[in-house]
């Protein structure tokens, strides 16, 4: 199928790469990409026969906003745009009413693989109408690997299931990193990559993460290049806004995401008032020199 590429990044130009490979003919439109096709929104439409599929690969947020409101005056009856952004996903429940006023269809697909996508396949998850995303299938088939797509839902569910996805890979993140760092302070010398790699073979706790992590302590054991700092992505925070909002429990998915805003911290004002209460009732306090 031919459709176009809004954004050439690491995800949208990996994804265009192995459309490409797979026999679909790609148009692409990025700001400050070279080898891009079309200098603009416009001339990629042009360059679209109906039904047009555009999919939009860009940050979420403002980013996907204009583009998207740049593209819908661009669009006739049919036409498909896909937000495979990591966006919120009662902003895609709106983007697909605001798309359907002109007959346009809008697909909101949760797109996960990272760097890895190009050899090894994107796991998508998409909302939206059924007819649209039967016209879509083609390019999910190749981008997939085999059983990695889905139409999870109507508008929103999409997003929502990637949502819930990342907050799931912050929990599973942060009990390798607690794992491996009560290793690495224990009185024995443990090779914590030959651990990794252990566990990978046969282990109930074996996972794809496991064989990075597995691969990162074998490049470096002790992590020495890697500064102890992890950003946040909106997912986690809207996983567990949305738990608030449902009353749903999420102990481990809130603790990693709270564990992410300590990373941050060179020494947090809490630890200070702790020290301060110490001192005030019993005297214990370790002065700055």
């Amino acid at each position: 199928m031919k459709l176009g590429i809004v954004g050439l990044g690491r995800m949208g130009g990996n994804m265009t790469e192995r459309l490409r490979k797979g026999g679909h003919e790609v148009e692409t439109y990025a700001r400050t990409a070279p080898d891009r096709t079309a200098d603009s929104l416009v001339e990629l439409a042009t360059r679209l026969e109906q039904p047009r599929v555009v999919w939009l690969m860009i940050p979420a947020g403002s980013p996907t906003e204009m583009a998207f409101k740049t593209l819908l005056p661009l669009l006739e009856d049919g036409d498909i745009v896909v937000d495979g952004g990591n966006s919120n996903f009662r902003d895609s429940i709106r983007r697909a009413e605001e798309a359907k006023a002109k007959d346009v269809f809008f697909l909101d697909a949760g797109v996960s693989g990272g760097i890895w996508g190009l050899a090894e396949g994107y796991c998508i998850m998409v909302g939206g109408d059924a007819a649209p995303f039967e016209t879509l299938e083609p390019a999910l088939a190749t981008l997939a690997p085999e059983g990695g797509y889905a139409h999870v839902g109507p508008s929103g569910a999409g997003h929502f299931v990637k949502m819930v996805h990342n907050g799931v890979e912050y929990g599973l993140m942060q009990a390798y990193a607690e794992g491996f760092d009560l290793m690495q302070a224990s009185e024995y010398d443990i090779d914590l990559a030959a651990v990794a790699e252990l566990w990978r073979h046969g282990s109930v706790v074996r996972s794809w993460l496991l064989d990075l992590l597995a691969r990162a302590l074998e490049e470096n054991p002790g992590l020495d290049h890697i500064r102890g700092y992890v950003e946040d992505s909106g997912e986690g925070r809207w996983t567990v806004e949305q738990a608030i909002d449902t009353a749903v429990p999420l102990h481990v998915i809130t603790a990693a995401l709270y564990a992410r805003f300590a990373s941050r911290e060179d020494e947090s004002f809490a630890a200070k008032v702790n020290a301060a209460l110490r001192e005030q009732f019993g005297g214990h306090a370790v002065k700055r020199d």
